[in-house]
């Protein structure tokens, strides 16, 4: 079995998506006063199609899209690149919190992969878009029982699965430790995040929308008929911008608007990358269909296999700051590197000799229903989307769609959905935050150590719909 602390000595501490020389120059900051019909609030995946879908749908709009860092630097380039159709954190939950809905939102979240499709095709964005399907993998007996009735469930909504034993998982994958597996066929394609990113900034580009990379919003406030917001560009130069309505598209950063304070808890999530396989080890584990896999425990690992033949293999600890901290620093811990290198070589013990070649983390923005949520503010001159916990490669260009009907104040079929109205209920204040997130993390951490068995707090979270998101 190979030796973690070898496997991670040469390990870079940045992003491996975003450490590659096709990265584009930044764009300069804003510097002065400007005006704008739409400003756009942060340069991820939800400002970045928002602001192209804008232009799109008005050429004439004047759309200004301003990011703190550079587009894609956040959790939009330090993903796992899994890309869903599940607009609500996957059909179960989606089931349980909008039942009378589910079969719409379904059907949107499939329309919204086939667009995100045809705007990579349509743009010629290389972002090594594969449909190929997620397989999720029991490596627990009692965890069986659940891939049985998430087929089901599956089935009754249209999706394309196939319920895989032990034998027929591991000619798809081979790991020792698989048990069985759910393949869900077409609802969840692979691609390259930050590349994702870069290809929807060149988009918007020319499409007319114009671009300020290290231009941070200090604030905003009402300037007549319009929003006035103060910038400040990495140079140091003060800037603003008087719009006629803003898309806040800020996730887990620090909100410009108190109201999403109590709703939004920053999780930090890490990921390795490994070298490229060689012709050999790609025999050993076959993975000939390249689906993105996710073993099914509660405290779960997410992995695939790149274009250039590498594994990314992520997630496991998600870990929360006291008093929703956020720092550079956090986007390292040992500890985690260490126990994903343990669990990549339990997994794929055939691999031993692999090294991995980079290592980071990055900030997931999660809420109470592990799906996104929207509103308004500003009488209506501001639309929000936020809250995605770790789904948004494709559910941020719904996100998007969303936001620009609110800001329209239009009633739409978008904007009439539950999932739009309603808000996920708020987290405590600290220090109640940290220690309910502390005891929910150690519980589901215990659940997987006893075969499932949820203990009197989990029971009482699901009870209410509340939770904490591995």
């Amino acid at each position: 079995m190979g030796h973690p602390a070898v496997a991670l000595a040469d390990a870079a501490r940045r992003p491996y998506w975003l450490d590659r020389p096709e990265r584009p120059d930044p764009l300069p900051p804003l510097a002065g006063a400007t005006s704008a019909d739409l400003l756009v609030v942060g340069g991820g995946y939800s400002g970045l199609w928002a602001a192209l879908l804008a232009r799109q749908a008005d050429p004439g709009r004047d759309v200004l899209l301003v990011e703190a860092g550079t587009c894609g630097w956040a959790a939009s380039g330090r993903n796992g690149g899994f890309c869903a159709a599940s607009l609500t954190h996957g059909l179960a939950n989606g089931a349980r919190r909008f039942p009378g809905e589910i079969d719409e939102l379904e059907r949107l979240g499939r329309a919204n992969l086939d667009a995100i499709e045809a705007t990579v095709t349509k743009h010629r964005i290389d972002c090594d878009f594969e449909r190929t399907g997620e397989l999720a993998v029991a490596v627990e007996p009692y965890q069986l029982a659940g891939l049985a009735q998430d087929v089901g469930l599956a089935r009754r909504y249209d999706h394309d699965v196939t319920l895989l034993d032990a034998d027929e998982v591991r000619a798809e994958v081979d790991s020792p430790t698989y048990l069985g597996g759910l393949w869900d066929r077409d609802r969840v394609a692979m691609l390259d995040p930050a590349r994702l990113a870069w290809g929807l900034r060149r988009a918007c580009l020319d499409a007319g929308v114009r671009i300020h990379e290290h231009t941070r919003v200090t604030g905003l406030r009402r300037d007549g008929g319009a929003l006035y917001a103060g910038t400040a560009g990495g140079d140091g130069l003060p800037g603003s911008v008087r719009a006629g309505r803003v898309v806040l598209a800020t996730n887990a950063f620090p909100p410009l608007l108190r109201r999403l304070r109590a709703r939004l808890v920053p999780v930090y999530d890490y990921a390795l990358m490994t070298e490229p396989l060689s012709a050999g080890q790609r025999a050993a584990i076959g993975w000939r269909n390249r689906q993105g896999l996710a073993d099914t425990g509660n405290r779960f690992h997410y992995y695939r296999i790149t274009g250039d033949d590498r594994i990314l293999f992520g997630g496991y600890d998600a870990v929360y700051h006291y008093g929703n901290r956020m720092a550079p620093a956090l986007e390292q811990r040992d500890a985690t590197f260490t126990a994903l290198a343990d669990h990549f070589f339990t997994t794929f013990p055939q691999l031993a000799d692999l090294r991995f070649t980079h290592r980071w983390g990055g900030v997931i923005d999660t809420c109470t229903r592990f799906c996104p949520f929207f509103g308004t503010a500003y009488d209506g001159r501001l639309a929000y989307a936020a809250g995605y916990t770790g789904l948004g490669v494709g559910a941020t260009r719904f996100g998007a769609r969303v936001m620009l009907d609110l800001l329209d104040g239009a009633d739409t079929p978008l904007t009439r959905l539950g999932l739009v109205r309603d808000k996920p209920l708020p987290f405590p204040p600290e220090p109640a935050r940290a220690v309910g997130i502390g005891l929910t993390r150690w519980s589901l951490a215990r659940a997987d150590a006893r075969q499932g068995r949820r203990n009197r707090w989990l029971r009482t979270l699901d009870r209410f719909g509340l939770g904490f998101d591995s």
